[in-house]
């Protein structure tokens, strides 16, 4: 695929720009230097789905564990040193809350308009839900590294019904990424076609109907108040499925590291 995406002050292209919105380029932080605001995935991963977006959710969740693993357990570690009395009940609430707020405001990111947007914005609302999901894992003493989280995120955000299913398609995607870095990528489908499987495939992971974040970006005003409702609402569904697996302590949920 030849179109370019556009990052910076080049002109806008029906493509998902790998340049972050303001919010991610330079994210208001908390005090422990931690972002946050609403933060896109990375140029990377956007030119990897949408060169393949038949496994785009499986791009995000193999790439969500490299990069917001270590990010995971950095913050439990230090969550734990500075509350040593809290639970692992409390250390999740507290990432929920966090993120399900992130999640509300991921609509308004991309400020662009159309199918490009609607792509950005459920692209971002999936990323912020795969940072949820690897800090609760966290919470609840689960490796967020472990290469089975990227498997947990497609079965809790219902890209796969089960285990082995998410880790065959983990293991496709994998092999198509290797092979793409290899040989490169072959001429892909008209634009269009692949803006709309992208758009559809991602939204579906963060739980968000297309069609609710086409109306979202179409219809003044409606962003605003469908895209806080619909973000919100598909966060906090899969923050509960995500509390209710790793409080559990399934068999088989790789613990953390030893240092």
């Amino acid at each position: 695929m030849t179109d370019a995406v556009p990052v910076d002050d080049e002109p806008t292209v029906p493509t998902p720009p790998p340049a972050t919105p303001a919010a991610a380029t330079t994210p208001v932080t908390t005090p422990s230097g931690e972002p946050d605001a609403p933060e896109a995935p990375p140029a990377t991963l956007w030119d990897r789905m949408r060169e393949d977006p038949q496994y785009a959710p499986e791009h995000l969740a193999l790439e969500a564990v490299r990069r917001l693993g270590p990010e995971a357990a950095a913050w439990v570690t230090r969550a734990r040193a500075e509350r040593p009395d809290a639970s692992a009940d409390d250390l999740a609430e507290q990432a929920v809350r966090r993120f399900v707020n992130r999640a509300r405001l991921s609509g308004a990111v991309s400020g662009a308009a159309g199918l490009p947007g609607a792509v950005i914005d459920v692209g971002v609302l999936a990323w912020t839900q795969a940072r949820l999901v690897l800090h609760v894992a966290a919470a609840y003493g689960a490796d967020p590294l472990h290469p089975d989280r990227a498997t947990d995120l497609l079965v809790l955000q219902k890209v796969h019904k089960a285990a082995e299913a998410a880790r065959l398609a983990l293991g496709v995607a994998a092999g198509r990424e290797r092979a793409g870095a290899l040989f490169g990528h072959a001429a892909q489908s008209p634009l269009g076609k692949v803006m709309l499987q992208l758009g559809v495939r991602l939204a579906r992971m963060a739980g968000v109907r297309a069609a609710k974040r086409m109306f979202a970006k179409v219809v003044p005003g409606a962003a605003i108040i469908l895209g806080t409702w619909a973000n919100s609402s598909a966060t906090k569904d899969l923050a509960e499925r995500a509390r209710a697996l790793y409080r559990a302590g399934r068999p088989g949920v790789p613990q953390p590291r030893q240092p």
